[in-house]
């Protein structure tokens, strides 16, 4: 087991196994949650309630004992207090949708101890629960993401109001991507000093984007908020990921993460060979691995663990994806337990 503090920079060394986790590893594929979301069937009250949130966090810490424990919570928490009121029904709702500059002033600076102080409470007893023996992740969304929700009002699936705005008023979109970058740093930073040893910034629509777009709207405010946290925490591990990102691995390098997590759809050795030999790498099995027999899982697990390890590589283990709805727990557990024990089995 690596020490939560040097569970990154040190992660898959030669002599030992990877540390081992998996996005979304807290919630829906665990009968444990299911069961609590009859008794509780909101997700807000899940997320921001400490009691719920905690133990939900911790479900997967009791049943499987990885490597790092994830902060059940969600990327659209901190918004409230910044002006932007939302709700889940059952997907995000943006009451009222950003699309004017009027608008973007309205929308202030967080103080996250006084609008989420229940993340940094949940953060503080997980931390408490799992003591030296995970790394506990906290994790924000990256402002295009964020405010891909923010003007489009929720999900979308063609985000024709954000690319309208970024094709036509630019100026209105780096004014609402500015706060952002500034408020989700600070979020960061509330994260780590609340207990988080790492966090994850999740792109999750950046792949929207055709890559010189990227270079304009999203890459900049990733690393904006990355430089930023450095200043003041320069030994906190950041994690940055974008789902279907494979095109833009190289300027995922350029935003200057710690560790860049791949998703399924690239090869390992090849994504690995594009953005060099300064990162550590967190991925990458396809999280439908999961339904296949031990054997098959334990092979793919293997698999990517010599790819990584055969090109000297820091490696996290991780799937490419958040785990599915569905996923047989024992899969998970199999998952876990090759992986734990990977040195013995090269």
């Amino acid at each position: 087991m690596l020490s939560p503090s040097c569970c990154v920079p040190c992660a898959g060394s030669q002599l030992s196994a990877p540390p081992v986790w998996m996005m979304r590893q807290a919630g829906r594929y665990m009968k444990s949650y299911q069961d609590l979301c009859k008794k509780h069937p909101t997700f807000r009250e899940r997320s921001e309630k400490v009691e719920l949130s905690v133990e939900i966090t911790l479900q997967p810490w009791h049943a499987f004992k990885p490597d790092g424990v994830v902060l059940f919570s969600d990327i659209l928490t901190p918004l409230p207090g910044m002006n932007i009121p939302f709700d889940m029904n059952p997907g995000p709702v943006i009451f009222d949708p950003i699309r004017t500059m009027e608008q973007v002033n309205k929308v202030t600076c967080l103080d996250p101890a006084a609008s989420v102080p229940f993340v940094g409470e949940a953060l503080r007893r997980v931390k408490a629960a799992v003591g030296n023996e995970a790394a506990v992740l906290g994790f924000i969304g990256a402002p295009f993401t964020m405010a891909s929700y923010i003007i489009e009002g929720g999900s979308s699936k063609n985000f024709a109001h954000i690319k309208r705005m970024a094709f036509s008023e630019p100026e209105v979109l780096h004014a609402l991507l500015s706060k952002l970058a500034d408020n989700l740093a600070d979020y960061v930073r509330y994260q780590a000093d609340s207990g988080a040893d790492v966090v994850q910034i999740f792109d999750s629509w950046a792949s929207e984007l055709q890559p010189q777009d990227f270079d304009v709207f999203a890459g900049p405010y990733i690393k904006r908020i990355i430089d930023s946290v450095r200043v003041t925490h320069p030994k906190l591990p950041i994690i940055l990921y974008i789902s279907g990102g494979g095109g833009l691995l190289e300027r995922m390098a350029a935003c200057n993460p710690d560790v860049i997590s791949i998703d399924q759809t690239v090869d390992l050795a090849d994504g690995i060979k594009r953005i060099g030999p300064d990162f550590a790498v967190q991925g990458n099995i396809d999280p439908g691995v999961l339904f296949g027999s031990k054997d098959f899982i334990e092979a793919r697990v293997m698999d990517t663990i010599r790819t990584a390890r055969s090109l000297g590589t820091r490696h996290i283990m991780n799937l490419g994806h958040g785990v599915l709805p569905g996923t047989p727990e024992e899969a998970v557990a199999h998952y876990f337990e090759v992986a734990r024990t990977a040195h013995l089995r090269l």
